[in-house]
Parts: C-alpha cells; structure tokens; sequence
C-alpha cells in the first residue's frame, strides 16, 4: 500500500494530475467488459510503473473499502482552478486523518476547503471529491473491481454479515440446543463501536446509515460502560413504527426516524468481523451481548430476547411451532432458528435459519408496466389491485416471471388488463395513504380464464 509519509512516494508521485482520466475512460461506455477492461489496463499500467495507474487504484481503494468512512456530508465542487502542485499525498493525509477523526467539524470542513484549490477543479471534481463522499460515480462497484485485481494490493475488503437461510429447505438441520428468536421486520444494521471515536452504523451492504443520531448517542452511552481492548460489531436489526418512515430515515439525507429502535442480537470484535467469522459460540456470544447491553439502560438500543429449545427433543419441535404461531400472531415476520454451539460466519450460513409463513393474495391486474435494461421491450411488471381481509391492496408484481412470462405477455399485454392473478409474499404493508401493499411479491400464476374469473 502506498506509504505517504515517504519522502520518495512524494517525489514519485510529482504530477499525478491525470489519475481522473482513468474515471473518464470509465464514464464513457456503459458496458460492463468495457469497465473491467479499462480497470484491468490500469492494474497492468500500474505494474509497469504508471503513477496515474497507481493513483488512480488507490483512491478507488479508499472509496470503496467499507470499513473506511470520512465523516462528511457536503464537499464542494470547484470551478476553473489550474492545477498548482502536487495535492495528492496531502489529499490521502487528509483522508486519513478525516477517517481517524483527528480531524473533525469546521477543522474538517477548513481542511477540506483549502485542498480543493490546490487541485484543478476537473481534477478534484472528476475524482479527490468523489472519493471523499465515497461514491465515484463511473458505474463500478467493489465487486467489479475485485474480480479484476484478484489479490492485488489494492483488492476493496468485502462487507458481510451472517445471513439465515430458510429452514424449509433443510428440516434435517433442525436439531440440536438452539435460540428461537422473532424475525423482526425492519432493516439489517451493523454497529461498529470503536475503542476511540464515534460510532458507525452501516447496511448489511456496507452503505453508512447517518440519519440514526439517537441510536448512535444510546450506544456511545453503551461504551462509555463497558472497557474495550479494542473495537466491537454489534448486530441486530433497525425497527420502527412505520416500515416507510423507518426506510427514509435509512436512505434519505436529512430524514430521521426517531421512533426507531436498534434491536441487537448478536456481538463479535472487528477483527474478527473483517475475517468474517468468529470461532466463539452463540451462546458464548449472546452471553457477552447480554452482560454489554444490561450494564445501561437505553431506549433506542433493547436486546432481542428468545427462547432456548432442544431441537433433538418432539417436545422442542412442538415448543418451537407454539413459539412461532405466536410470534407471527404478535405481527413478527415470522422466526429465527440459530445453533448455540456455532460460530458466526459472514456468509449465509445454515447455523441461521429463518421459518416465515407465505401469504397468497387473489388481484386483479390493473396495468402493465414495459421492463427495463434486460427487460427493455417485454414485460417489467404487472400492476395489481385488489381487496383482501377488507383491505384495499395495490402493488407492482415483477418477480416470479420467467423469460419466457415476459416475452408471452407483452406479446399480449392489452388482453391481461382485468384478469386474476394470484400473488404470494412474505406479508401485507400499509402505505401512507391508507392503502396496503405486499413485501416481496411474487407472481405464481393466473386464475382464471376470463377477465375477472377466480378459480
């Protein structure tokens, strides 16, 4: 990695004016092997000595590493400045330091400022600021550039968590001492809690969720309690009153949910997070959480709370389908079922199962909407409405067709206008306007013949 404390880096890196040209190649065709291909130059260019190439791959470096964040909102775009010297190695400093949080607030603010008119502006708008907000804007992700780097210096570390998988598909797995706790429906949240510095809340994807203030100030509180030797993920799920507010707090700029609760259920170090596993059981786990979150009393951080059960017992399985009916009657998505002698894993993983009912609802199809990308000139998704358990449904069915469903019934779109559908998922929402709609729609056929016939 490019060490820019040293005095050699800095004269080797004299004149990096032209890394942006590599995003500029990239912003000029959409297609997919045109991007790895011009990714896969800039790794062999970098390897013959090009300081453009190594420039260029490190800032993607920076932007895309999920463990990485500058704790910035705004970083303004310049106009007509000429380049002057070399900002670049002062540029990663500042990012380190930003990322550190050495440097914070109007300090931050006054540092960054100050950079951008060191650069010219097509320089700093093209990449430094894109890497600051850690969104390049050239059509890549992590992904794409790690299939290209391989195990490169600069291959991005991955964002993972432990995933359940659905306990439908391996009955046989259901044994053993397990936790049974509700499945919650809200969104995937990791915490990751330093020794030193503020705390960060990310997706299961590793995007940073900021508008959660409240919860981030109840687990500042949580560490002020508890001695680290040094940094923690905690795990758990971000809920709320409403499915629609809670998800504009999680995606919107400036939108906060403060009725939303960071329900916690499971604790691991960094270091073995970035691994992705942990060799320490469940239980041995949740016992840890546990002894964590009962040293304070919060409101917006509360930790799940299950049921141990023996799966090698009849009595287990019976207790465990009590336990679930209850949960789905409470209004849970349904239940999680998680081995207490395991250890985590960021992957999906059958030591997580997940057992959730499936809804069916009858609707009738109301419009048709053309697809786009891959799905551009065939059918995008049917529009569907109906009434159900006296409430009024609306939603937008695209998944569950095949190919083949979608180029047949474009062909004759304007004939399936009022016929039956028969739509599965996970379960109803409310929107904000009263009316329903359904979490994870799936089309799985029609029912009828005519329009408006039920079979």
């Amino acid at each position: 990695m490019i060490d820019f404390q040293d005095e050699q880096t800095v004269i080797n890196y004299t004149g990096l004016h032209v890394a942006g040209d590599w995003i500029r190649d990239l912003e000029e065709n959409n297609s997919r092997l045109h991007k790895e291909s011009v990714i896969e130059k800039a790794l062999v260019a970098s390897k013959l000595g090009s300081h453009s190439a190594d420039c260029f791959l490190y800032n993607c470096y920076l932007a895309y590493n999920p463990y990485f964040t500058y704790n910035v909102k705004q970083v303004p775009e310049t106009e007509g400045l000429e380049h002057r010297d070399n900002p670049w190695v002062a540029f990663w400093a500042l990012c380190e330091a930003l990322r550190t949080r050495t440097k914070t607030g109007h300090i931050a603010r006054d540092a960054i400022a100050d950079l951008s008119q060191r650069f010219d502006s097509e320089q700093w708008n093209m990449l430094a600021r894109r890497v600051l907000i850690k969104d390049l804007r050239c059509g890549i992700t992590a992904k794409t550039l790690n299939k290209i780097l391989g195990n490169s210096e600069w291959k991005i570390p991955e964002f993972e968590v432990q995933l359940a998988t659905d306990s439908k598909g391996h009955p046989k797995k259901l044994v053993g001492e397990v936790m049974v706790e509700p499945k919650l429906d809200g969104v995937r949240t990791i915490a990751i809690i330093p020794k030193l510095g503020d705390v960060q809340l990310f997706s299961r994807n590793g995007k940073q969720f900021l508008n959660f203030p409240h919860i981030v100030k109840d687990l500042q509180q949580l560490c002020a309690t508890v001695s680290q030797k040094g940094s923690v993920v905690i795990d758990g799920e971000i809920t709320g009153k409403s499915f629609q507010e809670l998800m504009r707090g999680a995606t919107k700029k400036d939108h906060t949910a403060t009725d939303s609760v960071f329900n916690v259920f499971d604790i691991l170090s960094l270091a073995e997070f970035r691994e992705g596993h942990s060799n320490r059981t469940q239980i041995d786990r949740l016992l840890a959480l546990e002894s964590v979150v009962n040293r304070v009393q919060l409101k917006h951080v509360v930790m799940v709370k299950g049921k141990q059960l023996d799966l090698n017992t009849p009595v287990g399985h019976i207790k465990m389908s009590e336990y679930a009916n209850e949960c789905v009657n409470n209004g849970f998505e349904g239940i999680m079922i998680k081995k207490l002698d395991a250890p985590y894993e960021c992957r999906r993983s059958t030591f997580w199962m997940k057992w959730k009912p499936v809804i069916t609802v009858d609707l009738e199809v109301i419009d048709i909407e053309e697809g786009t990308g891959r799905n551009a000139g065939r059918l995008g998704a049917l529009v569907c409405e109906g009434v159900d358990d006296n409430r009024t449904i609306r939603v937008n069915v695209g998944s569950g067709l095949s190919d083949s469903d979608r180029d047949n019934f474009w062909t004759r779109k304007d004939s399936l206008v009022g016929y039956i559908v028969e739509v599965k998922a996970d379960a109803v929402t409310q929107n904000q306007d009263g009316t329903y709609s359904l979490r994870f729609p799936r089309f799985e056929r029609f029912r009828g013949f005519e329009p408006g016939e039920k079979i």
